[in-house]
């Protein structure tokens, strides 16, 4: 094998771990080819960024910590050494400045991923990378003592060797822009653990009604909250918004809840959410309200003048509850600060913003090298965790590639036994 510092690292996956990963390699004089199944690197990216770049979140970091749940521990020592702080200093070394935004969200100044994008590849083309777009990543080669792969080309399959691989394949949200999982029977045929990927960030279904559906399709409901019981029994709650879909329900305040909803259904068959639909009001204050004597007002206005219930709202109520809950003002109160919408299903992998699921921590090193693959390293959304949206997926996935370069410069040292310096 080469030294380290003329070493070949192939890069599988040109998306934030990977592009990330080759900017740490080909800084340290290693020689990286990125190879990518679609025509150019970074799509999914560039769509995630299509309504507003959200890089990363501002808020303090054991909140931010919070946000990666049951991976928390493994999720921490990758931001340890590539945080948010660490992100929007790389992000301004490449000319992009960065602002925090009302919600602690962390933006480009203009928004928009391209530009950021654009600048990457022209430092990874300068430190030598080299990118090899429409291979499709097809198993292992035949090459022996060294990681091979096979890729499919619009030439025909070749055989891939080099010193070290990082796979940053990404999970099975959004498979038209390159991410579709394919990887997993390729990883468990050499022993990796992994676990099978499950939508996140996603879009539940409700029984809506006919009338319910085509009335309100498209409506944001906002401001609520959402509460809801995890398996572990405690109840979370949570405000924000959602929007109404023709299929159920989407959106931020969704998503945040989307892990616990998707694993409840997985057990149950269904999952329950109650609504607060005025969480600005205690409930003495909305049973009040609504006991209040309204005179010749309908009931619809009287909601509407009282507790601000109008629109979609008044529409879930109707769609949720029945005709006598209507003429009980206690009940309708009650319903009104926690509606129950019964969720039967989750909408399919391929239309979540992320997914979770797939190589098992414990199935890599400290460096995230496959225990029983010396040489392949994983990264970014193929590992097996999840985030909620606001910056958290970008951030790991950043660090994930950071850390990835690290364990292979440290691993193609020990083999060696010298580094680069």
């Amino acid at each position: 094998m080469t030294t380290s510092c003329n070493s070949v690292v192939t890069v599988v996956g040109g998306g934030p771990a990977g592009l990330m990963a080759a900017e740490v390699l080909s800084a340290r004089g290693m020689q990286v080819h990125v190879y990518d199944a679609m025509p150019s690197v970074g799509r999914k990216f560039l769509l995630a960024g299509k309504g507003g770049m959200n890089l990363t979140h501002a808020e303090p970091y054991e909140n931010f910590l919070s946000r990666y749940g049951s991976r928390r521990a493994q999720i921490a020592p990758l931001l340890s050494a590539f945080d948010a702080d660490d992100l929007r200093a790389w992000a301004k070394s490449l000319g992009i400045d960065t602002f925090v935004g009302s919600s602690n969200r962390v933006f480009p100044v203009d928004m928009k991923a391209a530009p950021l994008l654009r600048a990457w590849l022209q430092r990874l083309r300068a430190q030598g990378v080299q990118f090899h777009m429409r291979h499709r990543w097809m198993g292992w080669g035949a090459g022996a003592g060294t990681p091979c792969l096979r890729f499919a080309t619009p030439a025909g399959e070749v055989d891939v060797a080099s010193d070290a691989v990082v796979l940053a394949l990404g999970g099975a949200s959004w498979p038209r822009l390159g991410s579709d999982g394919a990887w997993l029977p390729w990883l468990m045929q050499r022993g990796v653990d992994v676990a099978p990927l499950v939508p996140a960030n996603c879009a539940f279904e409700a029984d809506w009604s006919a009338h319910f559906r085509e009335r309100y399709a498209g409506h944001p409901v906002k401001p609520v909250a959402f509460s809801w019981t995890g398996a572990d029994g405690v109840m979370t709650h949570r405000q924000g918004e959602f929007v109404v879909n023709a299929s159920g329900i989407e959106g931020s305040l969704v998503y945040a809840a989307s892990a616990g909803l998707r694993d409840e259904i997985a057990r149950s068959g269904s999952a329950m959410v109650h609504i607060d639909l005025a969480p600005g009001k205690s409930l003495q204050r909305v049973i009040d309200e609504v006991a209040h004597p309204r005179g010749s007002r309908s009931l619809s206005s009287h909601l509407q003048g009282r507790v601000g219930i109008s629109g979609v709202k008044a529409g879930l109520l109707r769609e949720c509850l029945d005709k006598e809950a209507f003429a009980d003002p206690a009940r309708l109160a009650a319903a009104i600060k926690a509606l129950p919408l019964r969720l039967r299903a989750v909408r399919p992998i391929a239309e979540a913003i992320s997914s979770a699921g797939g190589v098992q921590f414990e199935a890599l090193d400290a460096g995230l090298m496959a225990r029983c693959l010396p040489g392949v390293f994983c990264a970014g959304e193929m590992l097996d965790w999840e985030a909620p949206t606001g910056g958290y997926l970008l951030t790991a996935c950043f660090a994930s590639g950071h850390r990835a370069a690290a364990g292979v410069m440290a691993w193609l040292a020990s083999q060696n036994d010298a580094g680069c310096d």
